[in-house]
């Protein structure tokens, strides 16, 4: 059994770059039990001075799209202007087992084994939004270990997946050309959160599918409204597969950070997804404190029954569980 670490333990390793303390560290705050998250909330006290430093890019698309692979050439490029990069990548739950494949490794090959990577695959174990509840506390570890390029793989696109937009600096939206009407592929929701529309798989006899597509996304941009910063949304084409276009979406992330600086966005942003971040934490604990109090978790059992036997409307069932609260 691997020792116990303590809270200087783990701030060493981080400050060390050492990637098994990193990844106990993560465990740590995905941890539940009482006396973990005890420890997790002080090292994520500790290390806050050692934050804050990176870019933090969320990533999202429709299912085939190539996310991985996408992340892969991205990140090797990064590496190679030497950068350090770490991936957090959210993979689905079952619902039926609860477990999850966490196959993000295997797909990135060369990015799994360079001594400037990190890749750390979590379940999504129910939380909505394509992130989990501590991934943004697993940012801040990857940052106070050193690595100044974070990127977040959700689970996918979806109504639910926004969540990554409150967490990240640049969320990047990837599509696929010549996979139905583009237009009504993706949600409206998400690409005005978008900072920038990547058509991958450019290559081959999809090329010229991938500029069409291009141009369909860059047209509806203008129909969306603006965004508070003024920056506007780029569309871009790219091929993982023939590493083409990759510089060019660095570059459109180092146009945008320059951006969101000089009109002061950047900092403001993150200010205001610390605040974002508190709210939703605050209604996680409470609902927890909630289920925990005295009788209650035979109270919601009764109150189940009838109201699947048609005894009692929802309305009415949790009505009387808010009568616990005062």
């Amino acid at each position: 059994m691997p020792k116990q670490l303590d809270i200087q333990d783990y701030i060493k390793g981080l400050q060390d770059s050492n990637i098994a303390v990193l990844s106990r560290a993560i465990t740590l705050i995905e941890s539940t039990k009482p006396e973990h998250q005890a420890l997790a909330s002080q090292l994520i006290d500790t290390i806050l001075p050692l934050t804050g430093k990176s870019i933090r890019i969320g990533i999202t698309g429709v299912p085939g799209v190539g996310k991985s692979t996408f992340i892969e050439s991205f990140g090797m490029y990064c590496i190679n202007e030497g950068k350090k990069v770490a991936v957090l990548a959210i993979d689905p739950s079952s619902s039926l087992s609860k477990g999850s494949i966490l196959g993000d490794k295997t797909r990135m090959e060369q990015l799994s084994v360079h001594p400037n990577a990190f890749i750390r695959p979590s379940a999504a174990s129910g939380s909505l939004g394509g992130v989990t509840y501590k991934t943004r506390e697993a940012t801040l570890l990857c940052e106070a270990a050193g690595f100044d390029t974070i990127i977040i793989e959700t689970v996918g696109v979806g109504q639910s997946e926004t969540e990554v937009s409150q967490i990240t600096d640049f969320f990047l939206l990837l599509m696929l050309a010549g996979a139905g009407d583009e237009l009504q592929g993706i949600k409206r929701g998400i690409m005005e959160m978008a900072d920038g529309l990547i058509i991958t798989k450019a290559d081959g006899n999809n090329v010229t599918k991938a500029k069409s597509a291009r141009t369909e996304y860059a047209r509806a941009l203008h129909f969306l409204p603006p965004q508070p910063s003024g920056w506007i949304p780029e569309v871009l084409v790219c091929s993982s597969y023939e590493n083409s276009g990759i510089q060019e979406v660095v570059q459109m992330i180092e146009k945008f950070v320059q951006h969101q600086n000089i009109n002061g966005f950047f900092q403001q942003k993150r200010k205001e997804q610390n605040h974002h971040a508190f709210q939703r934490l605050l209604q996680e604990y409470l609902r927890r404190f909630f289920l925990l109090k005295p009788d209650i978790k035979e109270t919601i059992n009764k109150l189940e029954s009838a109201v699947v036997s048609g005894e009692t409307s929802p309305y009415s069932a949790v009505q009387q569980l808010a009568a616990f609260i005062q």
